[in-house]
């Protein structure tokens, strides 16, 4: 059923990883707040990493639980690697929809390996995605955003940026460089209509934060670590003793970002961690 007077009525969102976890979780309350979509995902696995990426099945869930919102909405199978790609997604947003009102910047990969033990392949990996990726789709949608009246870019990057973390010397330098681009972005498009933005997620539950890499981080004493354990040993890690917050609370501050009571809001970043960076 479709809602009336929500927070981004009429508005059109561009949406980077959206087969699972936060992105389709953005996917699906920007939808139930008056927003149509259209989401992107590469929907392949990467040899770097030691879990396995959204599929194609995934894609079309996150379609469904759109459309169940009364919503329109168009998926569109694209690697964030890939600038002539995310031009035609972006593009054809435009073509399918009319505006382009919001990116969220979401797609993002993690792995944990002793700094010194990172193959090459895991560093670049880490890099092309997490920042190059986010960079190129800002490349691809300003240019749709200025010529449809601006509009509002949320990035995503870590709360690791805060107080850092052992063993993800690439994830943490990828989420720096985000808020590099963040806060150069908002500096050149603030005057021109685009708002610029980050989100800081702390542990969220999705399939990245139970992978077996991340498992034994929080748990290097224990062979066969379980999720039960990972609950256990991060719940002591911030002030609020909670051991991670679910899609839904990152999309509270992108809906938040991406709406108009943030109108004057640019250049910031907005931490969802539970208070991690100052436990």
């Amino acid at each position: 059923m479709t809602r009336s007077g929500g927070r981004v009525e009429g508005k059109v969102a561009f949406i980077t990883g959206a087969a699972r976890g936060q992105g389709r979780s953005h996917a699906v309350r920007l939808a139930r707040e008056g927003a149509d979509i259209y989401a992107t995902d590469a929907c392949e696995d990467i040899t770097s990493l030691t879990y396995g990426m959204a599929t194609e099945e995934d894609l079309a869930e996150t379609a469904r639980l759109v459309a169940e919102t009364g919503r329109r909405i168009v998926t569109r199978k694209v690697d964030v690697r890939d600038q002539d790609g995310l031009d035609a997604a972006a593009a054809d947003a435009v073509e399918q929809f009319g505006s382009l009102d919001i990116v969220s910047a979401n797609a993002g990969i993690c792995g944990c390996r002793p700094t010194i033990d990172l193959t090459e392949d895991e560093w670049q990996d880490m890099i092309d995605i997490n920042l190059t990726g986010v960079w190129k789709t800002t490349k691809a949608t300003i240019p749709q955003l200025l010529a449809t009246g601006g509009g509002s870019i949320v990035l995503t990057s870590s709360v690791v940026t805060y107080s850092g973390s052992r063993n993800v010397a690439h994830y943490n330098a990828s989420k720096h460089g985000v808020i590099g681009l963040m806060q150069t972005l908002a500096a050149e498009f603030g005057g021109r209509g685009i708002r610029v933005n980050a989100v800081h997620p702390g542990n969220v539950g999705t399939d990245m934060l139970f992978s077996e890499s991340t498992l034994h981080v929080f748990c290097p004493d224990l062979e066969n670590p379980t999720i039960d354990d990972l609950r256990e040993r991060a719940r002591g890690r911030n002030v609020m003793d909670l051991a991670w917050v679910e899609p839904e609370d990152i999309t509270n501050a992108v809906l938040w970002l991406a709406s108009e009571e943030a109108r004057y809001v640019t250049g910031v970043s907005i931490p969802v961690d539970c208070g991690l960076r100052i436990s």
